[in-house]
């Protein structure tokens, strides 16, 4: 059945520590697909704008904080997907409309507006301020559309003040764990690394948006992990960043500190890609290059772990959250029975992380861990 997918502007104006295995992603996404078949059976009572076509089609509103966000988009064309085979599994049109907020949260505010306008039964919202939630919360509660918050987790105590609000998404702490992981397990085992010999990491950071929480806690827990491990670390540097940016940055930081950098610590791929990029166009042949470790296993960030221009990423698993996301939206939209979800407190979908390096990155290639 056909849907409805449009891409709107800027305010259409514009757990535990520990090794993740690719098994247990694989288990998640079998259990998603046993949760798809049960939820084609529950009997639907929602519909779309004027409730004429009930029981025919269901509509998802969707903004993200930012469209070019290569993970987000990424889960983005997974979500439209895997609404694609759920549409063919029951029959029923699931309509989405997506949104893009363009990293301005009164911007996103007026987008939730427009899709509680337009009809939507359930809101899915990329928060592009995590501490900001209220007027979303407050306009879904008074309207009683449930909000699915996804990848850039709110504050709990949000989260707790409305009993029709969930999260997907994965837990900021691990990643930086797992990265931290990748980064001992190179210094320890590859002297290469310890380009002046002196038995320290030597690290700059290209941390995400200042203030940021989920950046703050991957660079907070990469580091102390790394210092668990029994490395002896020096930070010589930092820089806020997004790929764009991340170029320059990690070209001033050369120029800084030069061949004493040893290590790039990346809040997310992006990033250690715009470091590549600088790495690329300086004097610096490849095997003088410091080791670059990102986060998201993206696309791009998993080609340059095949090329063997980042030792490694933390694998952040979109597939799984676009397919939990999707089924939990269609059940909360058909009054579906969610206790097959796994839901965590009845309001959270997680899903772990896992790392990934030479060795194994041909099993997170596009098309492999399914």
């Amino acid at each position: 059945m056909g849907r409805d997918i449009r891409l709107r502007g800027e305010v259409s104006a514009a757990y535990q520590m520990g090794e993740i295995s690719l098994k247990k992603i694989k288990r998640y996404k079998k259990i998603t697909v046993i949760i798809g078949g049960i939820l084609a059976g529950s009997t639907v009572i929602c519909g779309c704008g004027g409730r004429e076509d009930a029981k025919k089609s269901i509509k998802i509103g969707i903004s993200v904080y930012d469209q070019y966000d290569t993970f987000v988009s990424e889960m983005m064309k997974d979500f439209n997907d895997y609404a694609t085979k759920k549409e063919e599994e029951t029959g029923i049109s699931i309509n989405i409309d997506t949104y893009n907020a363009a990293a301005s949260q009164s911007t996103q505010n007026s987008q939730v507006e427009n899709m509680v306008t337009e009809g939507c039964d359930v809101l899915c919202v990329n928060l592009v301020d995590r501490t900001d939630p209220t007027a979303i919360i407050d306009l879904a509660e008074k309207n009683d559309i449930p909000v699915i918050f996804f990848n850039r987790e709110l504050v709990e105590e949000d989260l707790e003040r409305w009993s029709r609000l969930y999260y997907v998404g994965a837990q900021a702490f691990e990643s930086g764990i797992i990265q931290g992981e990748l980064a001992a397990a190179a210094f320890l085992t590859d002297d290469s690394f310890d380009k002046n010999g002196d038995g320290i990491f030597q690290y700059v950071v290209l941390e995400g948006e200042a203030g940021h929480q989920d950046a703050i806690v991957r660079t907070e827990y990469s580091v102390s992990t790394m210092i668990d491990s029994g490395v002896e670390v020096e930070k010589l540097g930092y820089a806020i960043a997004n790929r764009a940016q991340a170029q320059t940055k990690m070209a001033q930081l050369m120029s800084q500190f030069g061949d004493s950098i040893e290590l790039v610590i990346a809040n997310n791929d992006d990033m250690a890609l715009g470091a590549i990029d600088a790495l690329k166009a300086s004097d610096f042949t490849k095997d003088e290059w410091p080791a670059v470790i990102g986060i998201d296993g993206t696309d791009v960030g998993l080609e340059a772990v095949k090329n063997k221009e980042m030792i490694g990423t933390v694998y952040n698993d979109k597939e799984g959250q676009a397919s939990a996301m999707l089924n939990l939206a269609y059940g909360l939209s058909t009054g579906g029975d969610l206790s097959d979800l796994d839901l965590i407190d009845g309001k959270y979908i997680r899903l772990p992380y896992a790392r990934v390096t030479y060795d194994d990155v041909d099993l997170y290639m596009e098309g492999d861990t399914e």
